[in-house]
């Protein structure tokens, strides 16, 4: 049976997809309805177990998932990878469901408990499948429709599943958005690379479906007859073709999401290039997110990639406009090893587009004689790169990562060419080509490229994610010139380390010939490496300040030891304001380059234990300014600042007796909350016992939410995390900047709460926000600043009760110019337009009798005159309206 495209097409298509005949699915059991149990802040997932019995007495075990109201919503159809089952992105699809979705997953055919053999995405098996589905999904209640039989759906799934996700879109045009990751686009290129078959790989793929009985017969004796010879023959590579997303590339015209691992020498880089290429001249959208990890190993950002995976279809299923897809080009670079648990640190690098595997050549000269290596018999030993299968917790691509080299290359088996020490930092992003010219004493030549990174010394060589490029060289016996594609990496060498090409005649997860042979290699040209200029490294993922206040003194300290320079003395501490959470005292700082003009001038006011003091102005006010000076992130140019009677100064001991949220904490989103919390407190070099974890967390109320991945929080947890983490040690002082923003009432209630049980202990909050309302019902005292100075300073109660302040209501709206006219009257220190009227604050000569009778005069046509309450009227009044 010739499964090739146009007999494809004429089953699978007509008009594009699966008649309603051929399609049709039986429910042979429900297996009932499972509620997930959510927090307050998620809606229950309501899933359904099935066995569908497609139309060729396949059974598929499928689960649907929703939640939230009735109504219409988008589908995803979540697949899972080879060996695997539904069970695997279970965890994925009740988000997804929280997040609006109708979400179908099910196990392939032979995983699982589902029947059928395995086609490896046999168009007439699995991929029709797909179609199946999509039918049953379009008959659902939940599901919103394009059209009759058409739902709204998007496919996502890694590895397997991510290549049954490219082929759905190829074969059912009613498939809208597709997210596959680290996939294949060509099978055969996969598995058979440049010719050479890809031994282990292919073993661990039949080994982990069950054994070669499992699969499709066709496949099976494919199989044997390969591992066999230890050569592709044509027949194999068009099987596998006609099951690749490469046969129907030119009908995928959606919007694709390629996410694709850098340590995977099982589908490397240059399969999401391929894919990317053909989908863009469609016409389609294209994003590409190369990751850590792979199938060799590695950090597979789970969350992170799942998180895009959302937004992605956020945007082109829900038609969310301001839905954040991210850059059209991301890569995950390492940045450094953490010294609390060894791993990579990962930072994010973008562009505005995708730079292919070729951009920004640069030409790196490499020097070395013609060489002879012999192929030896048997191919034995092999030499060592990736260990295919050991990805699982590690493996040695992120041993590479962590500059560890860890490769074997065998004597009297391999050419080898380099470069001089580079002279500067060179950024490797993409795949490096050479030209060679190769002579063997048999027919053909199998040799193995690799590019390492090598030290200074000449020794410590890294082979950048443990990845070869496998090339048969026909026809050797008369010389060929090659030019050798190398594996896509990216990779940065140091300046002085220098490039070395090594072309072996044996690797551990390829065939290689049996028979013995000698090889003559030489140079025909330089290294030409790809640099990818436009790509720009994000910065560090978690914010500076995170970081800056508990090391801020030892940053200084090491500062000062380098430059010699002395430190200014620092005064001394006052007894007398031991217990005094903060005074500040003729505090002034100008603006940058200014000599007169201020963000904070002459400012004083005192805060007292217990206290919940708010800080309040209007933009410009020097509110951040001030907060900034109190944590001794920045110097003032004036006046001084105590906390418990010790000065403060950049680095002060006292601050660690002060904790802060003023930018909104950066967490790890695959980290649960406490881990996010320990992580931070780690890096403060503090000990574990003084962090107070249980403490903090405790006042923060979050619960069983802390053993879930940050990535699942709602806006309202992942702020009370941060404070939770501002809260860590327990700090006398705790300083809080708009900690409200974003948040709904309930959510703003549950903060003001935290807050307030905070200082109950007897510790002291400082808190700015905009919120006037809900100031007034969490703070106890306030300070209130206006262009740089302080307006007033005292209790909540005072402040809002101020007798000197009336508001003024009126029949009908009061215009600008008789508003102006008021507060030019005699004893009206200023006068505010409200909607009810006016907003009249009263000067020493001020009396309430005279004002009424002024107005009276004025024809402002008076209902009614009282003392204000209201925070928000006293704010207003206190800085003229100025907000």
């Amino acid at each position: 049976m010739d499964l090739r495209l146009p007999r494809v097409r004429g089953l699978l298509r007509g008009p594009r997809r699966l008649s309603a005949a051929a399609a049709a699915v039986v429910v042979l059991a429900g297996a009932g309805t499972w509620t997930a149990v959510a927090d307050d802040d998620a809606p229950p997932v309501r899933r359904t177990d099935r066995v569908m019995a497609v139309d060729d007495g396949v059974r598929l075990d499928t689960s649907y998932f929703t939640a939230g109201p009735a109504g219409r919503r988008p589908a995803v159809l979540l697949a899972h990878g080879f060996g695997g089952s539904k069970a695997d992105v279970r965890e994925q699809a009740e988000s997804l469901a929280r997040d609006g979705y109708a979400v179908l997953t099910w196990s392939a055919r032979g995983f699982g408990r589902s029947t059928g053999k395995i086609g490896l995405n046999d168009p007439d098996g699995e991929v029709a499948d797909v179609s199946r589905l999509l039918d049953w999904l379009a008959k659902q209640p939940q599901v919103r429709l394009d059209g009759k039989g058409d739902p709204r759906v998007g496919v996502a799934g890694a590895s397997y599943g991510g290549a049954v996700a490219l082929l759905a879109a190829g074969y059912d045009d009613r498939v809208d958005a597709v997210a596959p990751a680290i996939t294949y686009w060509n099978l055969a290129d996969a598995l058979f690379p440049n010719g050479v078959f890809k031994k282990l790989w292919a073993g661990i793929f039949v080994n982990s479906g069950g054994g070669c009985e499992r699969f499709e017969d066709r496949l099976c004796r494919m199989y044997d007859r390969v591992a066999e010879s230890g050569q592709p023959d044509p027949e194999a590579r068009s099987l596998l073709q006609a099951r690749s997303p490469s046969a129907v590339g030119d009908r995928i015209k959606v919007p694709t999401l390629l996410v694709q691992g850098q340590t995977d020498s099982l589908f490397p880089l240059g399969h999401a290039d391929a894919a990317a290429k053909a989908i863009r001249a469609n016409g389609a959208p294209v994003d590409v997110d190369w990751i850590a990890g792979g199938h060799d190993g590695g950090d597979m950002e789970t969350d992170r990639v799942q998180g895009r995976v959302r937004q992605w279809f956020d945007r082109y299923l829900k038609d969310d406009k301001g839905a954040d897809t991210g850059p059209a080009f991301r890569v995950t670079r390492t940045g450094g090893v953490d010294s609390t648990d060894g791993r990579a640190q990962l930072r994010g690098a973008s562009a505005d587009r995708y730079p292919g595997l070729e951009n920004g050549r640069r030409t790196i000269a490499l020097s070395g004689r013609e060489q002879t290596f012999d192929n030896p018999a048997g191919a034995n030993p092999p030499a060592v790169s990736a260990l295919p299968g050991l990805g699982g917790s590690g493996g040695l691509a992120q041993l590479s990562s962590l500059g560890l080299g860890v490769s074997l290359d065998f004597p009297g088996q391999y050419a080898r060419f380099e470069s001089a020490p580079v002279r500067d930092d060179l950024r490797i992003t993409g795949s490096p080509t050479v030209t060679v010219h190769v002579r063997s004493t048999g027919d053909d030549a199998v040799l193995f490229g690799k590019v390492y990174d090598v030290g200074p010394d000449g020794t410590g060589q890294v082979l950048p994610a443990q990845l070869v490029a496998p090339v048969r060289v026909e026809d050797a016996k008369a010389g060929q010139d090659v030019t050798i594609t190398l594996p896509a990496i990216d990779h940065e060498v140091e300046k002085g380390h220098r490039l070395r090409l090594v072309l072996a005649s044996t690797d551990l997860g390829y065939a290689s010939p049996a028979a013995s042979a000698t090889y003559t290699v030489s140079l025909k040209g330089d290294l030409q490496v790809p640099t990818a200029p436009d790509v720009t490294t994000a910065a560090a993922p978690l914010p500076a300040w995170v970081w800056w206040l508990p090391l801020a003194g030892a940053v200084v300290a090491a500062a000062l030891l380098l430059t010699g320079r002395r430190r200014t003395t620092t005064p001394a501490p006052d007894p007398a304001l031991a217990g005094v959470p903060l005074e500040i005292t003729g505090l002034s700082k100008r603006y940058a380059g200014s000599a007169d003009r201020y963000a904070v001038r002459e400012l004083s006011f005192r805060v007292e234990k217990g206290q919940v003091l708010g800080l309040l102005g209007p933009n410009g006010a020097g509110k951040t300014t001030t907060l900034r000076m109190l944590m001794g992130l920045i110097k003032p140019d004036a006046g001084e600042i105590r906390v418990f009677g010790h000065a403060v100064r950049p680095g002060a001991p006292v601050l660690s007796r002060v904790g802060a949220f003023v930018e909104g904490a950066g967490f790890l989103p695959h980290l649960s909350g406490r881990e996010n919390l320990e992580l931070y407190w780690r890096a403060t070099g503090r000990p574990p016992e003084d962090a107070h974890l249980d403490e903090a967390l405790e006042i923060a109320d979050l619960g069983d939410a802390l053993a879930r991945a940050v990535r699942t929080y709602s806006q309202g947890m992942r702020q009370r995390l941060a404070l939770a983490q501002a809260m860590l040690g327990l700090p006398d002082l705790l300083i809080l900047d708009e900690p409200t923003n974003g948040l709904d009432p309930p959510q703003i209630r549950e903060m003001r709460e935290v807050m307030i049980r905070y200082a109950a202990g007897g510790r002291t909050v400082i808190v700015s926000s905009h919120l006037l309302s809900e100031v007034e019902q969490s703070c106890t005292h306030l300070v209130v600043m206006d262009r740089g100075r302080l307006v007033q300073a005292g209790p909540v109660g005072e402040i809002v009760g101020s007798g000197d302040t009336l508001l003024v209501g009126t029949a009908v709206p009061v215009e600008e110019p008789v508003a102006e006219k008021v507060a030019a009257l005699p004893g009206v220190a200023s006068a505010v337009r409200t909607d009810d009227g006016l907003l009249v604050r009263l000067d020493a000569d001020g009396t309430a009798p005279r004002l009424v009778a002024e107005l009276v005069r004025l024809e402002v046509p008076v209902s009614s005159v009282g003392p204000h309450r209201r925070l928000e009227d006293a704010f207003l009044t206190l800085i003229g309206g100025s907000a």
